[in-house]
């Protein structure tokens, strides 16, 4: 993918006033599988898609707890999101070992992003080729945060990042207003639904995906997959109970057909120069 004379080094501005090869960091981003996130009040649930080099081989790790109160989840080079993750892990333990208290969640996701910004303005360095949704509780309640690799942070009430992510962000859009009074229930499940609207019909199973969370009373952790599973179960039996409910109107709607379609032939029967309808 190359561009010009101006991409062949990360100091280089082009002359519209761009620098291509943070811009190749970001694509990195959007070239890896999809991660969600989503916060109410009192929880954040982070999700991520877990797609594996092939069918041999296992998926590799895609959300890593960072401290009690902190997770993190990557799309991109995976290789990347675990050095900053362990970066991060460094951080709270120094803050907490020095001040006795868990290291604000604002202040973690300020000291990420100056790092990443770094990597902009050396030569002898590249961008990280990662995106992180950062989730967190601290006293000023739960956050989730984007860190780019341009070292540009957001934060966001849901958001979706990596491949197909933009069917998950529609969802999101439609849905966020009512994420703030959610329960921490609600929550999972509106994660596993964004998640699934990025498998573009691909079965939907526990094994594919990760589910994350961490809220009030609630240190971060990874739910196991018979829990995902039986959400996904759940899921398809509504599905199917709602399936029953169309289709006596389509029986009736073909009844209807059925009886159109012989007055239509006794009136035939009846002109028999008459041409016939056209389809």
């Amino acid at each position: 993918m190359f561009r010009n004379q101006y991409d062949t080094d990360v100091t280089t501005w082009s002359p519209a006033g761009r620098l291509f090869q943070v811009e190749y960091a970001m694509e990195a981003v959007k070239q890896g599988s999809a991660a969600i996130g989503l916060r109410s009040k009192t929880h954040v649930v982070l999700g991520c898609v877990n797609k594996a080099n092939s069918e041999l081989s296992s998926h590799q790790k895609k959300i890593f707890k960072v401290d009690d109160h902190i997770g993190v989840a990557i799309a991109g080079l995976t290789a990347d999101g675990r050095v900053l993750s362990r970066y991060m892990r460094n951080e709270c333990i120094n803050y907490s070992f020095t001040y006795e208290s868990p290291l604000p969640v604002g202040r973690l996701v300020v000291q990420l992003a100056d790092k990443a910004q770094v990597c902009t303005q050396r030569s002898w360095k590249r961008p990280y080729g990662v995106g992180l949704l950062v989730a967190g509780l601290d006293e000023s309640g739960a956050h989730l945060y984007y860190n780019c690799p341009s070292g540009n942070y957001f934060e966001y009430q849901a958001f979706a990042i990596g491949s197909r992510s933009q069917a998950a962000k529609t969802y999101l859009e439609r849905r966020f207003e009512n994420f703030t009074d959610s329960s921490r229930d609600d929550l999972v499940k509106d994660a596993i639904t964004a998640i699934r609207e990025t498998l573009q019909g691909e079965a939907l199973k526990s094994s594919i995906c990760t589910i994350a969370v961490v809220g009030v009373g609630e240190p971060f952790h990874v739910l196991d997959q018979g829990t995902v599973q039986q959400i996904i179960d759940t899921f398809e039996i509504a599905a199917e109970q709602e399936d029953p409910a169309t289709e006596p109107d389509a029986a009736t709607g073909q009844e209807a057909a059925t009886e159109q379609g012989t007055a239509a032939d006794q009136g035939g029967s009846t002109d028999e120069g008459a041409a016939p309808m056209d389809i």
